[in-house]
């Protein structure tokens, strides 16, 4: 009978934010940092014919949270809306705020408190060793996943030192 044999090892390394990240303007601006700037080094890669950027972005998503409240502010609904771009998560909040059958229905005034959202985002990146891992980003945590040299933890560690949101 035939065995699976080990063909490799992948660690994933977690960061829990001191604070969760304020709002998704400064959520917009460490990813595009890393996107823009390629703090990591990562490089260009092949596969097949196709030429990959060094930092793509391979999944995002974007929660708003509406709170319905009546005359007593007293919560008595509420709706999320989850959105795949940040565009389609702003109108959701622009919609869903100013729908005055859903507000007649769920009998209340609606109210956006941006603390009640979430986002995540998940970054590809290609390192210049040849390994291709993911680093994820939510409000309160950083998670690198599918790498096997510490080197590249210690390089996306030492950048989040310096970006005084995800301490």
């Amino acid at each position: 009978m035939g065995e699976f044999l080990e063909s490799s090892i992948t660690k994933t390394a977690v960061r829990k934010l001191a604070a969760p990240i304020a709002d998704l303007s400064a959520f917009n601006t460490i990813i595009d940092g890393v996107v823009s700037g390629n703090p990591w080094a990562c490089t260009v890669y092949l596969v097949g014919s196709t030429t990959y950027n060094p930092v793509t972005t391979s999944k995002e998503a974007y929660t708003a949270r509406i709170a319905y409240q009546d005359g007593d502010a007293k919560t008595v609904g509420t709706v999320s809306a989850k959105a795949p771009t940040t565009a389609g998560f702003n109108a959701a909040i622009t919609a869903i705020t100013a729908d005055t059958a859903l507000q007649t229905a769920i009998g209340g005034t609606p109210s956006h408190n941006p603390a009640d959202d979430t986002y995540s985002l998940t970054l590809k990146c290609h390192d210049a060793n040849g390994e291709v891992y993911t680093v994820s980003f939510s409000k309160d945590r950083v998670t690198i996943a599918s790498y096997t040299d510490d080197a590249i933890r210690t390089k996306i560690e030492t950048w989040a030192d310096g970006v005084p949101a995800l301490a």
